[in-house]
């Protein structure tokens, strides 16, 4: 198997937890594809890879492509059921699919917004077009999803209850891309923090390259 990556990516960075997680880092063929150069929008890229122009993308020996990351995740778990990412059980898969979600929608995808809209992004090579009020709203959006998960995490130890999922590696990957845009997390969120500062110590998390450089603590 290929993954198309960035390293430091927090999108590629999800599916490399998985993979950590899963013990199969040894089983991918990591591809560089130069985000700031724009490799990851190019015409051939798009036709061949990914018509979404995003980055992770998983390429198995047949060619077949699968990008995005809960897809991706999906696939590994159905190739390697152990540990279980997306569920065992009917019930456990719904709450993981759900708070996955989102973790997308309230966090990860809204701090993206705004680094493409509200920060110079990736630069003038790839951000052809930014409103930059859209891109502060969505960082007030990302805020409060960070106060939303703070709720979740008061009561139970991980975002879909009460083992590790797909849905923290959303959640990780919403806070790599917070710290790296320099918007933290509120003071107020101590579960949040403190549940963040458990996750960067787990093993598959730590030695990420995204978090190279990082203090094991919330910005």
């Amino acid at each position: 198997m290929k993954i198309y990556d960035f390293p430091k990516g927090p999108y590629p960075t999800r599916v490399r937890i998985a993979l950590a997680e899963k013990d199969m880092l040894s089983r991918v063929e990591f591809v560089m594809v130069d985000l700031y150069e724009g490799e990851h929008k190019r015409p051939e890229f798009i036709a061949a890879k990914n018509y979404s122009g995003t980055l992770p993308v998983l390429e198995l020996d047949d060619g077949t492509c699968i990008g995005e990351c809960t897809a991706i995740t999906e696939y590994l778990d159905a190739l390697d059921g152990t540990p279980k990412l997306t569920g065992n059980t009917p019930l456990e898969k719904g709450l993981i699919h759900m708070m996955t979600k989102r973790a997308e929608i309230e966090l990860l995808d809204a701090v993206s917004v705004y680094f493409h809209h509200g920060t110079p992004g990736l630069g003038p090579k790839v951000e052809l077009y930014q409103n930059p009020e859209w891109g502060f709203r969505q960082r007030d959006k990302a805020v409060r999803g960070m106060r939303y998960f703070d709720t979740v995490l008061s009561r139970q130890p991980y975002v879909a209850g009460e083992a590790f999922s797909m849905a923290d590696i959303a959640v990780i990957g919403g806070l790599l891309f917070a710290s790296l845009v320099e918007l933290p997390v509120p003071d107020e969120c101590e579960a949040l923090r403190g549940w963040y500062a458990k996750m960067l110590r787990r093993e598959s998390v730590r030695r990420q390259p995204a978090f190279s450089g990082l203090p094991v603590a919330v910005c």
